[in-house]
């Protein structure tokens, strides 16, 4: 990945957080001048993302910290694994260590996640999503984890796709309405429309969008939402949202949709375990 500059604010505000007005406890018991190794180790099984924002939080600190990368982004870790060697100033790795940990478990947890939920579905030709429901400031480096792990990115924001779910349907009195709303403001945009039920999807097939959210329907009915909408001309594409859970997501795949999107892979993706260990003074 390409660490640009609204990473960069990403970073600095999260070692700013950290820092505060110094490293009291570094400072008083490193020498300012000494060198030393650190060794950033996987502890449990799963997947590697985050590397190019660790070696940028020591770079923040100090420019001459070198971060060797043992393992791929995107590679599977097991415990033991060695992740990365860290070289510099003592002082620039012990105060940077929290925050790059902090990156670096967050991201490779979401990582996981998605990895299991993509692997779950394997051989059915769906795709899993993320969603919106990610940390606040961290969105691009999640959906970033999410694609090492093996999903798709739905929109970015609110602005890359229009989304008309149930609460601006009954804003604008209708999937109709709201459908032509978006396309007289904003032509070109591709427009998805969720529906709950098989009134809405008929409504929602008969203006001609380009994809269909089937939310929160049981298995027969998502079975008779995906016939319903693959026998429309012209087809939409089809996603299925609404409280996926990973023993779940196989059968809601073989019910036919294009995709399933799954909050969870970013709102509740837990850290993977991972330390950095620094190399004891002979």
């Amino acid at each position: 990945m390409t660490i640009d500059e609204r990473t960069l604010g990403l970073i600095r505000n999260a070692l700013a957080e950290d820092l505060g007005t110094g490293d009291a406890t570094t400072d008083s018991t490193v020498p300012a001048e000494q060198v030393t190794k650190g060794r950033i180790i996987a502890k449990e099984d799963g997947v590697l993302a985050g590397i190019p924002v660790v070696e940028a939080v020591f770079r923040e600190l100090d420019p001459d910290v070198e971060v060797e990368a043992h393992v791929a982004e995107g590679a599977r870790v097991t415990p033991r694994t060695l992740v990365a060697t860290v070289r510099g100033r003592t002082r620039a790795i012990l105060t940077g260590e929290r925050t790059a940990l902090n990156f670096l478990q967050r991201l490779s947890g979401v990582a996981t996640l998605a990895s299991r939920y993509a692997a779950a579905v394997e051989g059915t030709g769906v795709t899993i999503l993320d969603t919106r429901k990610t940390t606040p400031g961290l969105r691009i480096l999640e959906k970033y984890a999410v694609s090492l792990g093996g999903g798709g990115n739905h929109r970015m924001g609110l602005w890359d796709m229009a989304l008309i779910k149930d609460n601006h349907i009954v804003a604008a009195g209708g999937i109709r309405p709201a459908v032509e709303r978006v396309r007289e403001r904003h032509p070109g945009l591709a427009i998805e429309v969720e529906v709950t039920g098989p009134s809405e999807l008929r409504e929602a097939l008969d203006a001609g969008v380009g994809r269909i959210m089937l939310d929160n329907m049981t298995i027969a009915e998502m079975r008779e939402a995906v016939a319903m909408a693959r026998s429309h001309c012209p087809t939409p594409e089809i996603e299925v949202s609404g409280g996926v859970t990973l023993d779940e997501v196989r059968t809601i795949a073989e019910t036919g949709p294009d995709f399933i999107s799954v909050g969870a892979l970013t709102h509740s993706a837990p850290a993977l375990d991972i330390s950095l260990d620094l190399e004891a003074k002979p």
